[in-house]
C-alpha cells in the first residue's frame, strides 16, 4: 500500500512496507529519487534503526545474552501503520512486536513523518522509549537521488571549508584505516571509483549540509543539522547517489558487542522520547 502528499511544487509517495520514500516529483513531473533497479539496488530509501550499518558477526549483547540482527536493522522491512494524514503530511508508525523483542529485547514506537513546504519534503523520526529501562539505538536515512545524466556530470558541494576524513570499511566493518576526500572550492565531482571500496563514511562533519550540482548547477540539497555522521554511496554504473545521514555506523572491529557500549550508539531513558529530522530541497 502506498500513500501520497502533495503541494503545489512537489509530490511525494511513500510505500507503507518500510515507510519507504519511494517517489518525489515536481509539478513538470521531474522525478528525484531513484527508481530501485534490483539489477544495481533495489531500494529507494530505506529507514535505519535499530542500527546503522553492520554489527560484528552480526551478533550484539545486553546484559550478557545475545541477540543478532542484520545489516541497517529490521525497520525498513516491515509494514508501518499509517496514524494521520493531511493532503501535504502523512505519519507512518511501527510498534515493536513479540518477534522485534526477539531480535531487540526493548518496546518502542518508531513514528516517520513526511511534511512537504514549499521546494522541500522533511522526513521527521520519533522514536519513543516505551519500556521501563534505558534503550540503546541508532538511526539513519539512506535516500538514493536520481541522477539522470552521466555520473561524472554530478558534483558534492559541502557546506564548510573543512577536512573531510572519512573511514574505509573492512569486511563491512568500520576500520582504523582513513583518507581525506579532497575538494576545490567545498567541490569533489562524482566518479564511480571514489567508492571502489564501499561507501564513504564520516563520523563527524562540520558541514550540516551537502548540495549535489549537475553542471555545476545546485540540484539538490540535504539538510543534515542533527545527524553528526555521513554516508555517501552509490554502486558501480548506477544513475544514483545516496546521501546518508546518521546517527551510529557500523561497529569497529574492537568493538565488545555490548550494544550499550557500541561506538556512536544513541541511549534513550525510559519513557522518553527522540527526535531528528532531514531535509531534501529541490532546487
Amino acid at each position: 500500500m502506498n500513500t501520497t502528499i502533495s503541494n503545489s511544487t512537489l509530490t511525494a509517495s511513500i510505500n507503507h512496507s518500510g515507510a519507504e520514500l519511494f517517489s518525489l516529483k515536481d509539478n513538470q513531473n521531474k522525478e528525484y529519487i531513484w527508481e530501485g533497479n534490483p539489477d544495481f539496488w533495489g531500494k529507494h530509501s530505506p529507514i535505519l534503526f535499530p542500527i546503522v550499518g553492520t554489527l560484528k558477526n552480526n551478533t550484539y549483547t545486553i546484559d550478557g545474552k545475545e541477540y543478532q540482527l542484520p545489516r541497517h536493522g529490521f525497520a525498513r522491512d516491515m509494514e508501518f501503520q499509517l496514524i494521520d494524514k493531511t493532503e501535504k503530511r502523512a505519519v507512518f508508525s511501527l510498534q515493536s512486536t513479540p518477534e522485534t523483542v526477539k531480535k531487540y529485547p526493548f518496546e518502542f514506537e518508531l513514528q516517520l513523518i513526511y511534511t512537504l513546504k514549499d521546494t522541500s519534503l522533511n522526513i521527521e523520526y520519533k522514536v519513543f522509549n516505551k519500556g521501563d529501562i534505558k534503550m540503546p539505538f541508532s538511526i539513519g536515512a539512506h535516500p538514493a537521488i536520481a541522477l539522470p545524466e552521466n555520473f561524472e556530470n554530478y558534483a558534492l558541494k559541502f557546506e564548510k571549508e573543512e577536512v573531510l576524513k572519512y573511514y574505509l570499511l573492512e569486511n563491512d566493518l568500520i576500520s582504523d584505516r582513513t583518507k581525506i576526500l579532497e575538494t576545490t572550492n567545498n567541490q569533489v565531482a562524482l566518479n564511480y571509483q571514489l567508492f571502489e571500496n564501499d561507501a564513504l563514511i564520516f563520523k563527524t562533519l562540520e558541514s550540516n549540509s551537502l548540495t549535489i550540482l549537475e553542471n555545476s548547477k545546485p540540484y539538490i540539497k540535504v539538510t543534515f543539522d542533527d545527524f553528526p555522521s555521513l554516508g555517501i554511496w552509490t554502486k558501480e554504473q548506477a544513475q544514483f547517489v545516496c546521501i546518508e545521514p546518521w546517527l551510529g555506523y557500523s561497529d569497529t572491529a574492537k568493538n565488545s558487542g555490548d550494544l550499550y557500549e557500541k561506538e556512536g550508539i544513541l541511549i534513550l531513558e525510559a519513557h522518553q522520547t527522540f527526535n531528528s529530522k532531514f531535509t531534501i530541497n529541490i532546487l
